[in-house]
């Protein structure tokens, strides 16, 4: 039915399995590195951050992992997640293709961050874990994983980047009021954040330093708490696959097939979610969508970073993985969609980018808020900044195919709403939003600390 809007799957249609794209990947993993020996990594190592079963899920080989129940459950709150095709949109834009979006902002969080969060907390309550401790940029993640958190009885320490402290004031009471300590990044609880300080007082922070003085306090607590993080892992995208898995039954619903798969990408796991079980069609059933990340110009990580070996935080704390990087030192400009400002990229995603199986794509701040009002006033949506990066890269796709006179078919994922960004939308309104390209010399400059790890042949 070309005029349905809504494609809806009932609870039974909720997936019992998760994606694994480690049974599929077309190149061999590359080696987690030990920080401080530069040595492949050991369980025992990861098992200060992480309770085993998460461990053995980032190697783990089967193409599926059961979703366990209880996990299941909690699930049943907002999943599945509605797809609906864009009409209103289509038409603002008059193009001929077709424009579908899977829409996680129903969630009680209000991003897909709850599909990994409520695993790992589940996981680390069946491993006795008492507390844990993370960090956020824009706080989607924080939030869902305080949501997480309360579900299953834990304390939870957030360390927020500090510019998105202050740019979300109502994300961090969102995170308190479930029950969550939340602190802007670089604090003086930790000796890291300490040390950024003194060289720079008014330090905006980053996502590097944040994961450093989550995974300080977690290191140093002996054994009291673990670390949890909301990206880049393997297991972390893995959780995510759900999203991807009711979207091909809701395609079929639609009785169409996506030409195009865009998603915005900072440390990985939404467009993974969406993109792997679709790449997985790909690979095993000759399927030829193409796969697209939208990341910004301010922190172009796949489009101007460099792929190779590198620490995943900004005090060396964290495993050393090979990936696109712009230099665990790099600190971003202040752009308003935190979540997208890390300096790396999910190990799986950079291999599958190298290898030319995924496209990338960087587009600057003002464009992408311009296209963020497109949507919202064609669709109602107010689109979390992050997610507003994929509307751009889609309204760029459906331009590209009227220019053409292709009918492409075109699905995204509407990772959250902007709900807590308005300052962000009161500053493009009223012009003084700012547009910022990546900062070379400061990219060359974290590039220069990079670690001395031989690549292999």
């Amino acid at each position: 039915m070309t005029d349905q809007t809504r494609y809806t799957l009932s609870k039974t249609d909720l997936p019992r399995t998760w994606y694994n794209i480690n049974a599929d990947m077309p190149m061999p993993p590359t080696p987690v590195l030990n920080p401080q020996t530069l040595e492949p990594i050991t369980p025992d190592f990861l098992s200060v951050l992480f309770p085993m079963e998460l461990i053995m899920q980032d190697v783990s080989s089967d193409r599926y992992i059961d979703i366990p129940e209880d996990v299941r459950e909690i699930y049943k709150l907002y999943r599945p997640t509605p797809m609906i095709r864009a009409h209103r949109l289509e038409q603002a834009l008059d193009t001929p293709a077709h424009i579908y979006y899977k829409y996680e902002g129903v969630s009680a969080a209000g991003s897909h961050k709850p599909n990994t969060a409520i695993a790992q907390a589940y996981y680390n309550k069946s491993a006795g874990t008492k507390a844990l401790t993370t960090e956020t940029g824009a706080g989607q993640w924080g939030s869902a994983l305080a949501l997480a958190c309360q579900f299953f009885d834990l304390d939870l320490e957030v360390y927020m980047v500090k510019i998105s402290y202050e740019q979300k004031p109502y994300r961090r009471i969102m995170m308190e009021t479930y029950g969550a300590q939340v602190f802007p990044s670089p604090t003086d609880r930790t000796q890291f954040g300490k040390s950024i300080l003194e060289k720079d007082p008014h330090s905006p922070g980053s996502l590097g330093i944040a994961i450093s003085e989550a995974v300080e306090v977690a290191v140093t607590s002996g054994g009291a708490k673990k670390y949890s993080l909301g990206s880049v892992l393997n297991h972390v995208l893995l959780h995510q696959t759900v999203i991807g898995e009711e979207s091909l039954k809701q395609m079929d619903l639609a009785g169409e097939y996506p030409d195009v798969i865009i998603g915005c990408v900072g440390g990985g796991s939404n467009f993974a979610g969406i993109a792997y079980p679709f790449l997985r069609q790909n690979l095993l059933d000759g399927q030829r969508t193409r796969l697209v990340a939208i990341e910004p110009t301010a922190t172009p990580t796949l489009t101007k970073g460099v792929y190779t070996f590198d620490y995943g935080d900004s005090a060396k704390m964290a495993p050393i993985v090979k990936m696109y990087t712009l230099g665990h030192d790099f600190v971003p400009p202040p752009i308003h969609a935190g979540g997208l400002r890390y300096h790396g990229m999910a190990p799986s995603l950079c291999a599958l980018y190298e290898a030319g199986y995924i496209e990338a794509i960087a587009v600057p701040q003002l464009a992408t808020f311009d296209a963020a009002v497109t949507f919202t006033r064609a669709e109602g949506i107010l689109p979390a900044p992050e997610s507003a990066h994929a509307i751009r890269g889609v309204i760029d796709e459906a331009l590209d195919a009227k220019e053409k006179g292709e009918q492409r078919i075109i699905l995204f994922n509407l990772s959250g709403h902007g709900h807590f960004d308005m300052g962000a939308y009161q500053a493009y309104l009223s012009q003084e939003l700012q547009d910022y390209a990546y900062p070379e010399e400061e990219i060359k400059a974290a590039m220069q600390n990079l670690p001395e790890v031989p690549l292999p042949s």
